[in-house]
């Protein structure tokens, strides 16, 4: 239950990094780069949790190839 609330809480993490970085590219008009940070974590939380899938398969934590 940990393991899939923590990849629930990372997905929310990108869509919400995903939605900031598109904020300040709006508000700042290119003349920050407060977008690009957001857009860099972004990319950062979405490989940590597909490291984290990775793990979770290996692990046995998750079923990749369950019943459909």
């Amino acid at each position: 239950m940990l393991f899939k609330t923590l990849v629930v809480l990372l997905l929310a993490a990108v869509v919400s990094s995903l939605f900031s970085g598109l904020f300040f590219l709006m508000r700042d008009r290119g003349n920050s780069t407060r977008a690009v940070r957001s857009l860099t974590w972004r990319i950062g939380i979405s490989l940590a949790l597909f490291v984290l899938l990775l793990v979770g398969a290996a692990a046995g934590w998750i079923d990749p190839h369950g019943p459909v």
